[in-house]
């Protein structure tokens, strides 16, 4: 079963009615034809969401009553295992959590099984009510540990909100997690590339690079924000400096992903980076020349020379 490709994983949190459901039907609403597996937890003995979701989707599980990371956290591991084991796999799994759950706990447990690639944790913010909640001694610390564990934020209901609100937000939301992509989400549209790689173009020259390193950048054209930026080069990494790099570098990220050749190591690695967690581990082909690395994120031309200087500071 591990020899197949890892079924892809999003995992999408943030705090009560903050606006996850609706984020949620607009990407399958938006899903071009790409089979889509929707796991659905709701806080309370009727699942809501997931009655909202499957009027959009025929392959919704659902998982009610309580946190989806301690008191179900058996049957989620239950429900990736048979995901997992699907003669025809789905292409992107979607776990939409319940508002009082952390979803990086949730997107731990998809990474104990190798069958899955953690893509994003995507965490909602609510512009409108982000304040109320940071100051509430309920739900307060609890709202900071969602925010704190993502990859990407998405603020949402900025059409509702005062004058400056969205900035606010994005300000508190950058100090609370700095190295998070922010993301506006207008009426829960987000680019597909925010889930799934394949809505991006794949960089040229990926067979057989040319001689020293290559810099691109490709734009979605769904979203402004949203840009690819390939870096390929000859020269093999040092691991060490290579994993600082990648989670002290300046930019925030959707998430990274590459085929490097390393300077102690004959094997080729593939490599994975979401939200800070990197995930390095020898690759099945060998037959690929060079290195080359893909960073998925809202850039700007700063963020790209400090993308290019963090790689190039790694080779050895």
């Amino acid at each position: 079963m591990n020899a197949r490709a890892p079924i892809p994983l999003v995992v999408v949190g943030g705090y009560l009615g903050a606006g996850k459901t609706t984020l949620l039907n607009r990407l399958l609403a938006n899903a071009r034809g790409c089979r889509i597996a929707v796991l659905v937890n709701d806080f309370g003995a009727v699942n809501i969401d997931a009655a909202l979701v499957r009027a959009r989707s025929d392959d919704v599980i659902e998982l009610e009553n309580g946190c989806i990371c301690c008191s179900i956290g058996g049957r989620l591991a239950e429900a990736l295992v048979a995901i997992a084991a699907r003669a025809q796999r789905p292409e992107l799994l979607v776990i939409e959590a319940s508002g009082v759950s952390d979803p990086l706990r949730i997107a731990q447990v998809g990474l104990l099984d190798p069958a899955f690639r953690l893509n994003a944790v995507l965490v909602a913010v609510d512009v409108t009510g982000l304040h109320h909640s940071l100051n509430d001694p309920l739900v307060g610390d609890m709202v900071r540990r969602q925010v704190m564990g993502a990859s990407a934020v998405v603020l949402t209901k900025v059409d509702l909100a005062q004058s400056g609100a969205g900035a606010r937000a994005a300000d508190a939301v950058g100090r609370l997690a700095p190295r998070a992509a922010v993301l506006w989400g207008q009426s829960g549209e987000l680019p597909l590339s925010v889930f799934l790689d394949a809505a991006l173009p794949p960089s040229r020259g990926s067979g057989a690079l040319l001689a020293g390193a290559r810099w691109q950048r490709v734009q979605d054209a769904s979203h402004a924000g949203i840009r690819s930026v390939a870096y390929q080069t000859l020269r093999r990494f040092n691991k060490a400096r290579l994993r600082e790099a990648l989670v002290t570098v300046p930019v925030r990220l959707l998430r990274a992903k590459g085929l490097v050749w390393l300077d102690a190591d004959p094997r080729l690695h593939e490599l994975h980076l979401v939200g800070g967690r990197i995930r390095l581990r020898p690759a099945e082909r060998a037959d690929f020349r060079g290195s080359a690395l893909v960073f998925i994120g809202a850039f700007d031309a700063v963020a790209e020379q400090n993308i290019r200087a963090s790689m190039e500071a790694a080779l050895a």
